[in-house]
C-alpha cells in the first residue's frame, strides 16, 4: 500500500478501514449467493411476525456495512470538505443509512418466506357474497366468493337456515364442515 504514504493520515484512515473491509464484504456476499453465508442474516424467523421483527443492532454484518459506508463516503468526499469534522460526521450518517438500507433490504426479502398458503380455516368469521345460490337446510350447496389474504376464492357454501340465499347477498362463515362453508346471511 504505497500509494497511502503521500495521504493526509484521515485519509489513509478512511482507506486503511475501506480496502479490508471491501474485501471481507465482497467475500461475505459471494458466500452467502453460493449458499455458505447465514441466509436468515440476523433476523429473527422462528415463524413470529414480520411486521414488528426484532433486528439485532450490534453484528458483524451490522459493522461491515457502518464501515463500508462510513469510509467509502470519507473518501469520496474528503476533498469537498474542508472542515474534517463534518468530513467525519456525514460519513457516520452514511454509515448508519447503510446499516438501515441493510434491515430495509433483509425485511423485504423475508416477507418473500412468508406461507401464504389458503387454509380453508381461514374463512371462519369472514364475510363473503354468493356466487351461486345457496339452498335452505343444507339441502343442497351453493358458492360463494370470498377474499383471504389477499386473494379471490371460489368456495361450495352449505345454510342451516330455513330459507334460501339468492346469488348477491353477503353472508358470513360461521362453520367448516368437509371443506365446505356452513355460512348464514347478514
Amino acid at each position: 500500500m504505497t500509494f497511502l504514504e503521500n495521504y493526509e493520515p484521515l485519509l489513509k484512515a478512511f482507506w486503511y478501514v475501506a480496502l479490508p473491509v471491501s474485501i471481507f464484504f465482497a467475500l461475505q456476499t459471494i458466500a452467502t449467493f453460493i449458499g455458505l453465508g447465514d441466509a436468515e442474516t440476523d433476523a429473527d424467523t422462528d415463524g413470529g411476525d414480520t411486521g414488528d421483527m426484532p433486528f439485532e443492532l450490534f453484528t458483524l454484518r451490522n459493522l461491515i456495512n457502518f464501515l463500508l459506508g462510513f469510509s467509502w463516503t470519507g473518501i469520496s468526499l474528503y476533498d469537498k470538505f474542508e472542515n474534517k469534522n463534518i468530513l467525519i460526521g456525514v460519513a457516520i450518517l452514511v454509515g448508519i443509512i447503510f446499516v438501515a438500507l441493510f434491515f430495509i433490504i433483509i425485511k423485504q426479502i423475508l416477507k418473500l418466506s412468508e406461507n401464504n398458503s389458503f387454509k380453508i380455516e381461514d374463512t371462519l368469521l369472514k364475510t363473503a357474497d354468493v356466487y351461486l345460490t345457496i339452498p335452505e337446510n343444507k339441502s343442497g350447496k351453493g358458492k360463494v366468493q370470498i377474499s383471504v389474504k389477499g386473494s379471490f376464492h371460489e368456495l361450495d357454501a352449505m345454510t342451516t337456515d330455513n330459507e334460501k340465499i339468492l346469488s348477491g347477498n353477503v353472508v358470513k362463515v360461521i362453520a367448516v364442515e368437509n371443506n365446505i362453508l356452513i355460512v348464514e346471511k347478514l
